[in-house]
């Protein structure tokens, strides 16, 4: 059964193998994160855990039992009981409600450890996926987001309040 494990150093090489597994999968609906990204992933993967360490943001991985990773759940930016969510899951896991399953237990644990009230998500208008994921979490649109938020596309913000 997969579990929903705080990001840890020793998760490095598995978020490593995950990233390059489905960058191909990843970029058809979403901005590749680019050559750049995995040449310096061990400066960014150490950056990470800094940023976490110092409570402005709080990273996930969605674990298997063969210690491989399925699916990264982010919270970013946290501040004043907000925080943006960020996601993305392996291929080899779409299209069963993982991604709705684990956003959800996020939610939880962004609200009763991390003591957030509400958390916002981005995704483009093309992302249908990314869409149904985060309304079958709870999710509401509030507006549109700038293409500048999401690699160049138009697409929507959505909200969800953690204290309903």
């Amino acid at each position: 059964m997969p579990e929903l494990k705080r990001l840890h150093a020793d998760h490095a090489s598995a978020v490593l193998n995950f990233e390059l597994a489905n960058r191909t999968y990843f970029a058809a609906s979403i901005s590749d994160r680019g050559d750049e990204f995995f040449d310096q992933f061990p400066d960014r993967y150490s950056a990470a855990l800094a940023e976490q360490e110092a409570d402005v943001c709080a990273f996930y991985v969605l674990v298997a039992d063969d210690g491989s990773v399925l699916g990264r759940f982010n919270l970013y930016d946290l501040e004043n009981g907000t925080a943006r969510l960020g996601y993305r899951v392996a291929e080899q896991a779409a299209g069963r409600g993982v991604a709705t399953a684990t956003v959800r237990e996020l939610c939880r644990i962004a609200a009763a450890r991390h003591g957030l009230r509400n958390l916002r998500a981005a995704t483009s208008d093309d992302n249908v996926a990314s869409r149904k994921v985060l309304t079958k979490a709870g999710f509401v649109p509030v507006g549109p987001a700038a293409p500048a938020a999401l690699g160049g596309k138009s697409g929507t913000w959505y909200q969800r309040d953690l204290q309903t």
